[in-house]
């Protein structure tokens, strides 16, 4: 079978799409060794990074076949006329896969999408205009083509197959869940690394971690203001967020108490999620949630939401929280830092939880997936 995939979006590194493609695609051409790959990507700019991928498969299995047009030329055809069947870039396929962005046409393959979310539907106000793209509007063309167009949708969880056949009307035959994966680096660290994870960044207390971007639906304010309502009574505990955007309080009470961290390379949140009393992840919307396996395979406690995906992906392996009252993450943050057996209960649930997901696992049912087109 000649399978074609978009790894266009490994070039946005330190975003969870190119983490996924990344994975799916390292993980599928080891478990197809007899398999034709053939790896599609567009940059206008930005090569280096593609090459450098394909190179690095160190695989037979894989041809790559670039295009450097200009990005909104391609959404412009793909997404807005849907013209230019993407085997004029491949040759011909059995099956194509397509990206997180771009939705091109196809001749003869069978098309496949991966869904991630529907914040575009439930949370647009929560995207903002990038380099004279409307990401909405963007968005909710491509899923237009994926609708009538795709022969099968890969939805990352439960949850968000929900949405894809509830607010895009795809029949739910249509849609496979096919759950995603933490990055294997992601392990327990010695404190001799935890000690320098927390030198680099000058944190002196023990302290509660949260990762999420500036964004509303991330729900930062709330979880500040859980701290708040517990800082008082725990002087030698503080919060650390980590996330791609700046973001600050105007409590002068929490300053010395509050670090914002911006964006954080692995190598060293790794080091923050094992030393953390916690890890809070109190997000009112998400398609998977993939932070929160992130700090389970770290081996940190974990806090988080009793809605949809985080629900699901945390399973019974953590303390959930309703999100939009702050004093049930007070609550929660409280229980937790204060009981070291219930810490331990925690992080020996939420390794063997995160261990449960896997990216072999998730390439088999992949390929399962593109066979089941071509059969």
């Amino acid at each position: 079978m000649r399978i074609g995939i978009d790894i266009s979006q490994i070039v946005y590194q330190g975003t969870g799409v190119a983490s996924y493609t990344r994975f799916l695609v390292e993980s599928l051409v080891k478990v197809a060794p007899n398999e034709e790959f053939v790896l599609f990507g567009s940059s206008l700019r930005n090569r280096q990074p593609l090459n450098e991928f394909v190179k690095s498969l160190e695989v037979k299995n894989v041809q790559k076949k670039f295009s450097f047009l200009p990005p909104k030329l391609l959404e412009f055809l793909w997404n807005g006329v849907h013209v230019l069947p993407i085997e004029a870039f491949t040759g011909p396929l059995d099956v194509f896969h397509s990206s997180d962005w771009l939705e091109p046409p196809t001749r003869k393959a069978k098309r496949v999408t991966t869904i991630h979310d529907l914040a575009v539907f439930k949370h647009p106000e929560t995207f903002i205009r990038r380099g004279g793209h409307d990401i909405v509007a963007n968005q909710k063309r491509k899923l237009h083509f994926v609708k009538h167009y795709s022969d099968l949708v890969i939805a990352v969880s439960q949850t968000t197959k929900k949405d894809v056949v509830e607010i895009l009307g795809i029949p739910e035959r249509k849609v496979r869940v096919i759950y995603e994966a933490a990055d294997p680096f992601y392990s327990p660290r010695s404190e001799k690394e935890i000690k320098a994870a927390k030198e680099k960044f000058g944190i002196e207390r023990e302290y509660i971690l949260s990762v999420g971007t500036r964004e509303p639906r991330k729900n930062l304010d709330r979880l500040v203001m859980a701290f708040a309502e517990i800082a008082g009574t725990n002087k030698d505990l503080s919060l650390v967020i980590v996330g791609k955007y700046g973001w600050g309080t105007q409590n002068s009470k929490l300053e010395s108490k509050v670090k914002i961290l911006g964006f954080v390379e692995k190598e060293d949140l790794v080091g923050l999620y094992s030393g953390a009393k916690a890890f809070v992840y109190p997000s009112l919307y998400e398609g998977f949630g993939l932070p929160i396996l992130e700090a389970m395979a770290s081996g940190c406690p974990v806090i988080t939401s009793d809605l949809g995906a985080m629900k699901e992906v945390a399973d019974k392996a953590a303390i959930l929280v309703e999100p939009e009252k702050a004093e049930s993450i007070a609550n929660a943050i409280s229980q937790v830092v204060r009981n070291r057996k219930l810490q331990e209960e925690l992080r020996l649930k939420g390794f063997k939880r995160a261990g449960e997901f896997s990216w072999e696992k998730a390439a088999l049912q992949t390929l399962r997936a593109y066979h089941s087109l071509v059969e």
